[in-house]
């Protein structure tokens, strides 16, 4: 099982005022080959892949919110799950249970992967907007105003 962050990391000001210029900097070289520079004078080459991550990754900061990584192949525990969700524990397990996520036991406890945990957001967020468009069409046939 991969490790997630124990704990999401929170920005202080300063770290929030860095990361603010940095993610600017970053902006104007999104293409550009990124190096770092360790205080031990080695210079690191880092995969362009990494410089949309560091990017949002900063801009995130930069506005003070805190930050976690999940791998895409993660197992997360129930309430990992449902800090994502952003939904109770409680309210997790009764979707488990009901079989709209799938999940998988080690020993006595429930696993969930995080692509899985993706799938249903995207499901769910759907659903969400489908029900809004009904709303508001409905609202424009009854000449509501909206």
């Amino acid at each position: 099982m991969t490790q997630l962050l124990e704990r999401p990391v929170l920005p202080t000001p300063d770290d929030a005022e860095l990361a603010n210029a940095a993610s600017r900097t970053l902006s104007r070289a999104k293409s550009a080959e990124l190096r770092v520079q360790v205080d031990s004078g080695e210079v690191l080459r880092l995969p362009k892949s990494v410089n949309e991550l560091l990017y949002r990754l900063l801009t995130e900061m930069a506005q003070g919110n805190a930050v976690t990584l999940i791998p895409i192949h993660a197992e997360l525990t129930t309430q990992e799950a449902a800090d994502y969700l952003n939904v109770s524990r409680p309210y997790l397990i009764r979707l488990l249970q009901k079989g709209e996520i799938d999940h998988h036991m080690v020993g006595t406890h429930r696993r969930i992967k995080f692509s899985d945990l993706q799938t249903y957001r995207k499901a769910s967020d759907e659903k969400r907007r489908q029900a809004m468009q009904a709303l508001a069409d409905q609202a424009q046939e009854l000449d509501m105003g909206y």
